[in-house]
């Protein structure tokens, strides 16, 4: 809850002074009473010579607590992942230069994916006139096309409007970073400003159009077969979404982000995607789709299986960013509204209740198919299954988990696996999809929800980017389960080389040892190899993570079966080539295979 605008009571003298209306107050000061305005809670970063005013004034709070890092990419992905699991917006606060290229990746993936976060991206001196200052370069250039707002302050009677301003920016739906380029000499000197006062801003909301409703209801009440589609963006909406599904017998599907936005024990939830990327019982379902209404999602690349779906004539694009109406595929009706007040208005239109009897035996029957056959898989010696691992988790985790993964493997492992009841609890690096997002990423959602189970999933190629933040989990008695799907190699990729070119180039990776990692951080750490091990071994790691201590699991995962997800890419964009380059890449394949 932002509290209402006040002078800070922790300045010390020669921090503040009242000059009339106006006052006189170190930069610094203004950006924290800022920050505790807006009810943040956490700032995640490195200081450096620049920002160390800013540090200095964010200790004497007694709202924020400084969560120092190992790396200033670790920063922007646990401010995710914070922003992710709760109400919470993410904040990082960077020194110039170095500070902001290192946080680069999770200011983009945060970008991308639409996840609120504020950087507080100190700047050069602005005061001396002196050239090639110590870590100058053009952040701004660099920081716009990954951010909703790029601002840089011109004058310390800005930094405090300023900064409330990018947080009603960084929450404006649909989200997303903003950054604010403070001067490091407006941080240290004392400042001669007007009382800070906060600022009102105007947020826009659309309500739905009357008449697109009335359209959208007749199109979906005259199908024989309609279709939901949700992404993160009807995160609010799952009750709504519930309803519409019983009302008109609809199967459910979701994108990655959308995961457990319809809770996947409900008899109607049918996948997470559709088309080419999911299971036979899925697309034989999908297929029969004549109407769909698709809301808060934006057809992106992952989400479609490399755009592996066929979307019927009749589809309905409800979204808050009318920008993605008809960019991949399009839509017969559109509305730039929020998903809540647009399906509760549908509702209202949509009567009566069609039986469904048939079509939720016909998705029970195929999720039972799937799961005996998963039960059914024999791993490899010194390997666990997927299947084996996820039913062995789910059996132990509390129902309120939160599961991250990281780009790769373990991603669509997780997703076709897990069986989710609410949305914010698959956290996962989507449309950026950089690596080593996981392992910071859980550590900010645990810091979004104290006292519940974070299991984080990364590859081993992934925790190799990022691992040492369990350094920081150890420090602030952080606690995460982090299980390592060690595979050996880049796993998702070495998949989509081994078909097409029948090699693993530089994607196998060098021995490393965990354990030595695990001492080195403080961790607990155990070492998974056979399907027995995970009755004993995961309680206990579990219950240590539950005592506020990051523990490490080393499971040894056996990747050799494709997921569904992987196998559906490779068919899309393998037809989607020219005769001539099919032919091309399967004789190359074979001969390889036979040399």
């Amino acid at each position: 809850m932002r509290r209402p605008s006040r002078l800070p009571c922790h300045c010390s003298k020669g921090d503040i002074r009242e000059k009339g209306n106006d006052v006189k107050i170190r930069g610094s000061k203004l950006i924290v009473k800022a920050l505790e305005d807006e009810g943040v809670r956490r700032v995640f970063g490195i200081p450096g010579t620049h920002n160390i005013e800013l540090y200095d004034a964010l200790e004497d709070s007694e709202q924020i607590e400084i969560i120092l890092v190992t790396h200033e990419g670790g920063a922007a992905f646990m401010a995710d992942g914070l922003a992710r699991s709760s109400t919470e917006v993410g904040v990082l606060a960077v020194v110039p230069g170095a500070g902001v290229t290192h946080a680069l990746s999770g200011i983009a993936e945060a970008f991308m994916d639409h996840v609120p976060m504020v950087i507080l991206a100190c700047g050069i001196r602005s005061d001396t006139g002196a050239a090639y200052q110590l870590h100058a370069i053009d952040q701004m250039a660099v920081l716009r096309p990954v951010t909703r707002g790029a601002w840089k302050v011109e004058g310390p009677e800005d930094i405090y409007p300023m900064v409330r301003r990018a947080f009603a920016e960084a929450t404006k739906a649909p989200g997303g970073p903003v950054v604010v380029e403070i001067p490091a000499n407006f941080m240290m000197l004392v400042q001669d400003v007007p009382e800070p006062v906060a600022p009102e801003f105007l947020r826009e909301e659309n309500p739905p159009d009357p008449e697109i409703l009335e359209k959208a209801a007749t199109m979906l009440s005259g199908a024989e077969f309609p279709m939901i589609y949700v992404g993160r963006g009807a995160r609010d909406a799952s009750e709504s979404i519930v309803r519409l599904a019983e009302t008109m017998a609809a199967p459910v599907v979701t994108t990655f982000q959308g995961k457990g936005v319809m809770p996947e024990s409900h008899p109607l939830w049918l996948w997470t995607g559709f088309g080419a990327q999911a299971p036979p019982f899925v697309r034989k379902i999908s297929e029969r789709c004549d109407a769909m209404i698709a809301v808060g999602c934006r057809f992106s690349e992952v989400a479609t299986g490399s755009y592996g779906i066929n979307p019927p004539a009749q589809l309905i694009h409800v979204d808050v960013e009318s920008e993605v109406f008809g960019r991949n595929y399009p839509a017969r009706l559109v509305s730039s509204c929020r998903a809540k007040p647009f399906l509760e208005g549908l509702l209202g239109l949509i009567s009566g209740r069609r039986p469904s009897d048939v079509l939720t035996e016909e998705i029970a029957a195929g999720h039972r198919e799937l799961q005996e056959r998963w039960a059914r898989q024999k791993a490899k010696p010194g390997k666990v299954t997927p299947g084996a691992f996820f039913a062995a988790l789910e059996r132990e985790v509390r129902p309120d988990t939160i599961f991250v993964t990281d780009s790769g493997n373990g991603t669509f492992l997780a997703a076709e696996h897990l069986r989710l009841e609410s949305p914010g609890r698959f956290l996962a690096p989507i449309d950026f999809s950089c690596m080593g997002y996981s392992t910071p990423a859980g550590i900010g959602a645990a810091l979004g929800k104290p006292g519940g189970d974070v299991v984080i999933l990364p590859g081993d190629g992934a925790f190799l980017m990022t691992g040492m933040e369990l350094l920081t989990a150890s420090a602030y008695g952080i606690g995460v389960l982090v299980c390592v799907l060690r595979d050996e190699k880049l796993g998702q990729i070495a998949q989509f080389q081994k078909l097409p070119l029948n090699r693993e180039t530089a994607s196998i990776l060098p021995d490393y040892s965990l354990e030595g990692i695990a001492q080195a951080v403080g961790a607990p750490f155990y070492r998974i190899v056979s399907g027995v091990e995970l009755k004993n071994i995961l309680p206990e790691a579990l219950r240590r993570s539950r005592q506020g201590r990051p523990v490490l699991v080393e499971l040894m995962i056996d990747s050799s079966e494709k997921t569904y997800f992987t196998r559906g890419v490779l068919k899309t964009n393998f037809w989607r080539l020219s005769w001539p380059d099919r032919l091309r890449m399967l004789v190359r394949a074979v001969i390889r295979r036979l040399a």
